[in-house]
């Protein structure tokens, strides 16, 4: 009896298993029939739930070729990496994606005064008990610290502290440390005027509230509180401590990456992908929900294979290349499914002002005269976008606007850019074949198409023969602030990191800034340069100045000095975003450049 019974359980066990295995809906009953020792037995099974499977969104949206450079706070200067941090981790603030608004991130409240020798301090307080995470090959898990008796790492005001200054540390060389030169004593930190932290206007209260103090009151400076390269960094796993092995720049890499906010990183296969993983130990705040989708997986495609990806059903949200638009816009099915929206970047040509034949304003104004924008944006980006006249994107906060300021800047004229480029060749004695330059731009298919029909342009009007060449992006990026290798003309975009005039002019091309750094690079133009003092005392002004009416005057004024009487750069267009979604992305539109994947969801 013992040895049919068993049989008996035996044969049930691999009739439930495949009975779960072909089972319908779960709850539905199914009447199996078994033969046990020729006895018919009936069995009657209900099977349980089956396990939802991960919702995995594979995303294509405005990512870069190749690979994006860093995953440190500290040093990322491209929108891709900063899409995937502002995932991974979360400012003290942070900027609405539909608004722009500031709201918080990890500062649950903040307040700022106005001391007596005019700066400003604004206080943060942190919200408490949120854990770093690291993935450990299976699972997310939380960092635990070095006690006796180990205990999660929460986020707390030391480690923001550190980011901070770490970014304006020298030794880290961050390309955006400028961002934070506004910090009392950041800037002479940051070149060494000081080798002391202390004289940086950062102050630890307690474990959960940290002390800011700016040079000059700003409604900004929230916002740059907020920003990535203001981010909590793990210090442990940088620098090392009792139980942790200092990993350097390793330590944002996978297997040692630390982070907090909603997503963690996975994978990151140098060069052919990245992927993040839902975080179960994020809480979830009101602007900052718990994640919905399991997983994030970008391919580092150009946007021509990864749009064949998207046509062949491989990937959720791509965006749409240059030669394919007009057909998008056309398709029954792919028409349904693209997006258009108004983008916060511009996108432009620089000139090194110190390179030859650049180095002559003529020409470098000749060059921008001569770029037919409207033809552009009509024939080559379909895509929507504006022609730019300036470098600031209007609608954001004392940009002009082309309704108030129509004339301002600098716009298409052939017959202009003709006689400045004769002036030149006159005065010097030599012909238009005797120019010799070079424009350079990252590795992309839309770039290159642009970059073609500019050389086309300066060819017919101009009679210049302007060669091409391209970088892959880590590369480039090194290249164009090198004081010896910048290129003549590059090529790159602008998005805003915050919503202010101060963002575009002061942050970008100011001595020391972005595009235009300490020592040579960039735009290469600074203190003693023709206008460059007038350009930067006037934004240096517009930063601090009350009136509205009177800031938007100012921008102006400076971007008529930049664009225009030097002629530093050639504003080409303001950009728009022009994507394909699949009906099943719940996705979230945004007003500032990147998209928070945990606002998304996947609906299939």
């Amino acid at each position: 009896m013992r040895t049919k019974w068993f049989g008996v359980v035996s044969l049930l066990i691999v009739a439930g298993l495949i009975l779960a295995a072909c089972a319908p809906a779960a709850g539905t009953p199914i009447v199996q029939t078994v033969i046990v020792e020729g006895e018919v037995m009936v069995v009657t099974a209900t099977p349980g739930p089956e396990a939802a499977a991960p919702k995995v969104l594979n995303y294509q949206r405005g990512m870069l070729a190749g690979d994006m450079p860093t995953l440190d706070p500290s040093k990322a200067t491209d929108t891709s990496s900063i899409q995937f941090l502002s995932n991974m981790m979360v400012g003290l603030t942070k900027l609405n994606s539909e608004t722009a608004a500031l709201e918080p991130g990890m500062a649950e409240s903040w307040e700022a005064v106005i001391n007596d020798d005019g700066t400003q301090t604004i206080t943060f307080n942190l919200r408490q008990g949120i854990p770093w995470v690291s993935y450990n090959g299976t699972e997310v898990v939380q960092v635990m610290d070095c006690q006796e008796t180990p205990q999660p790492r929460t986020v707390k005001a030391q480690d923001f502290a550190y980011g901070i200054l770490r970014t304006l540390n020298p030794a880290t060389a961050s390309d955006y440390a400028f961002i934070l030169y506004t910090l009392v004593g950041g800037e002479d930190y940051f070149t060494g005027k000081t080798e002391d932290p202390a004289t940086v206007g950062v102050k630890v209260i307690d474990d959960y509230t940290l002390a800011l103090t700016f040079a000059e009151p700003a409604a900004f400076n929230a916002n740059k509180a907020g920003m990535w390269v203001a981010y909590a960094e793990p210090s442990w796993i940088i620098d090392g401590d009792d139980c942790t092995e200092a990993r350097g720049d390793r330590a944002f890499e996978p297997g040692f990456n630390n982070s907090f906010g909603p997503y963690a990183l996975k994978e990151w296969v140098h060069g052919s992908y990245t992927s993040v993983i839902k975080n179960p130990f994020w809480p979830g705040t009101d602007n900052i929900p718990q994640a919905k989708i399991d997983e994030v997986i970008v391919r580092w495609l150009d946007t021509v294979p990864a749009f064949a990806d998207y046509e062949a059903g491989n990937v959720d949200v791509a965006s749409v290349p240059l030669a394919d638009m007009d057909r998008v816009k056309a398709d029954p099915v792919l028409s349904q499914e693209f997006a258009q929206a108004p983008d916060p970047c511009t996108y432009f040509y620089g000139f090194n002002s110190k390179a030859p034949f650049v180095d002559d304003v003529r020409v470098r104004r000749a060059l921008s005269m001569a770029i037919d924008r409207q033809s552009l944006v009509d024939n080559v980006l379909k895509g929507g976008q504006i022609p730019a006249q300036w470098f600031g994107r209007p609608g954001q906060p004392a940009v002009p606007t082309l309704e108030e300021f129509p004339d301002l800047g600098i716009k298409s004229d052939p017959v202009a850019a003709k006689a400045e480029l004769d002036a030149y060749l006159a005065e010097k004695g030599i012909t238009a074949a005797d120019v010799d330059l070079t424009l350079m731009f990252n590795t992309s298919s839309g770039h290159q198409r642009t970059a073609e029909a500019v050389q086309q342009m300066w060819k017919d009007t101009l009679g210049l023969d302007v060669k091409l060449t391209n970088q892959e992006w880590a590369v480039y990026l090194k290249t164009i602030r090198d004081p010896v290798a910048t290129p003549q003309i590059f090529r790159l975009g602008w998005c805003s990191d915050y919503p202010d005039a101060n963002n575009w002019t002061r942050d970008n091309f100011a001595y020391g800034s972005s595009n235009n750094p300490f020592g040579g690079g960039g735009v290469n133009w600074g203190p003693g340069d023709s206008n460059y003092d007038e350009f930067e005392k006037i934004v240096l002004e517009a930063a601090v100045e009350t009136d509205l009416a009177k800031r938007i005057q100012m921008y102006a004024d400076a971007e008529q000095i930049f664009v225009s009487t030097e002629a530093a750069i050639a504003p080409m267009y303001w950009y728009t975003q022009n994507s394909v979604y699949k009906p099943y992305v719940k996705w979230t539109p945004t007003v500032i450049q990147h998209d928070y994947w945990y606002l998304w969801d996947l609906e299939k």
